[in-house]
């Protein structure tokens, strides 16, 4: 199969959707690998460094698209894309369809077989292409929560750590996730004061008994995120429903009663944000206020540290990608259950529940349309 990587052009979006390593890999199985010339180079990894794994370097990115049977990205396209989405195209990126109703009707209109990295899921539950992203974006959210706290950025000035004699700063965590619990791992290791909310008790009897008296656990209703987020420095909401759009659990009124300078950092916002006045924000102008407290909603959090993240991405996703340029992707899906319930798009169908239930669409199921 012929494999195509262009680059991504989401606001300082710096990941690649593919390594060295992960081209070598796709080669040997005996495919064809184009790359964008520097598509890497927010990453720290040169054309040279491709071409020496085997791959062909293409200047124009509607070349790189049109050379591909698979595209393989990091970020879903964005409107400048959609013209190069077409029918007999494989797109295997992160999707997050039932928070872009555009993107799903280009994708429908196109034809295209879209496969989300994010609705990829096993038998027994997780999200292994999901993983290790939202443990960077976890990770992340507390860092980045941290430095908005700072005056100088709108905060309240709270050192997380606080000193001796001052009270440390307090962290609230709603969901108890792989973001959510990489956040409040994050937030304990700087010294602050963390609860953590979630609606399963035994996710949080879980972390209970590895944290100990180090993190608060709670059962997540609306009484206690208001009492929660009435004396919190610092909110990170990370809630996900996979393939859904996220559940609005911190409302304006909550926010209204929460102290000047609060810092709330929503990883959810991918999926359209856990918080009711959540929008899309970018790493150029990440944040916004909402009465007295400030937002930060990036949307593509992980493009921070792409170094990282394209490392960690690319263990994960190739695997898949190698069985998909291997066997087609019907045959692929036929042999991977998990991967069959990535499949969001197909010959202008939509085949997610949760995608077609947020846009009032009729859905098929990934097997019908393998068998069509």
């Amino acid at each position: 199969m012929k494999v195509a990587v262009p680059t991504e052009i989401k606001n300082n979006e710096n990941r690649v959707a593919i390594t060295p390593a992960g081209v070598h890999t796709l080669v040997e199985g005996g495919n064809t690998v184009v790359v964008q010339a520097g598509a890497g180079i927010g990453s720290s990894i040169s054309d040279e460094e491709y071409r020496e794994a085997g791959a062909e370097i293409i200047e124009d990115p509607a070349e790189v698209w049109q050379a591909g049977e698979m595209v393989l990205k990091v970020k879903e396209p964005i409107a400048e894309e959609y013209g190069h989405l077409r029918e007999d195209l494989i797109l295997f990126t992160y999707l997050h369809l039932a928070a872009d109703e555009p993107l799903t009707t280009a994708l429908r209109e196109a034809g295209t077989t879209a496969i989300a990295y994010e609705t990829v899921q096993p038998e027994g539950g997780g999200l292994p292409l999901l993983a290790p992203m939202s443990e960077i974006a976890g990770r992340l959210s507390t860092q980045v929560g941290a430095h908005t706290l700072l005056k100088a950025n709108g905060g309240r000035g709270i050192l997380l750590a606080g000193v001796p004699g001052v009270r440390r700063g307090r962290v609230t965590v709603i969901g108890a996730g792989v973001a959510g619990t990489n956040a409040a791992r994050i937030a304990m290791g700087m010294g602050a004061e963390v609860e953590i909310i979630d609606i399963n008790a035994q996710r949080l009897r879980h972390l209970d008994e590895i944290y100990g008296a180090s993190l608060q656990t709670t059962v997540s209703n609306p009484y206690e995120i208001a009492r929660a987020l009435e004396t919190s420095d610092l909110v990170i909401g990370s809630v996900l429903i996979p393939g859904k759009r996220a559940p609005k659990l911190v409302t304006d009124e909550m926010v209204q009663g929460m102290r000047r300078g609060s810092v709330l950092v929503d990883i959810a916002i991918d999926q359209g944000g856990c918080f009711e006045n959540s929008k899309p924000t970018t790493h150029d102008d990440p944040t916004f206020p909402v009465h007295d407290s400030v937002y930060y909603c990036v949307a593509n959090m992980p493009g921070a540290v792409p170094n990282t993240a394209t490392k960690a991405l690319t263990n994960a996703v190739m695997p898949y990608a190698a069985r998909i340029a291997r066997s087609g992707w019907r045959e692929a899906l036929v042999a991977d259950p998990a991967l069959a319930r990535g499949l969001n798009v197909q010959a202008g169908k939509v085949t997610n529940e949760n995608v077609a239930e947020a846009f009032g669409l009729e859905h098929i199921t990934p097997a019908e349309a393998i068998d069509a």
